[in-house]
């Protein structure tokens, strides 16, 4: 019984609000992390994106030795931007279903 390690809890993907400093009851704080979800993901594209720049660079000067590398940086440059253009298109969607709405 000695050697029984205790399940740690499960830890949120962002900090609270409240833990934040940025609750001001206005709804700004919400757009923030949709923010930073979107500032996140235009990163990843970004980042994706360099590093299959980089590897076709080095396959194409004799730097790598494993041409899959550079085909599965291309499937996660692909697949991040994919992902960019569906939250871009959700987030359209949403503001025109709230245009529509009438109040």
């Amino acid at each position: 019984m000695e050697f029984m390690n205790h399940i740690s809890p499960i830890q949120p993907l962002w900090e609270p609000l409240s833990q934040r400093g940025e609750d001001k009851g206005d709804g700004q704080a919400s757009g923030l992390i949709f923010a930073d979800i979107f500032r996140s993901a235009v990163d990843n594209v970004r980042q994706t994106s360099d590093e299959h720049n980089r590897l076709l660079y080095g396959l194409a000067t004799g730097q790598v030795d494993n041409p899959a590398e550079v085909s599965i940086a291309a499937a996660k440059a692909s697949t991040a931007s994919e992902l960019l253009i569906q939250l871009r298109n959700k987030a359209m969607d949403a503001y025109s279903e709230l245009m529509r709405m009438s109040l």
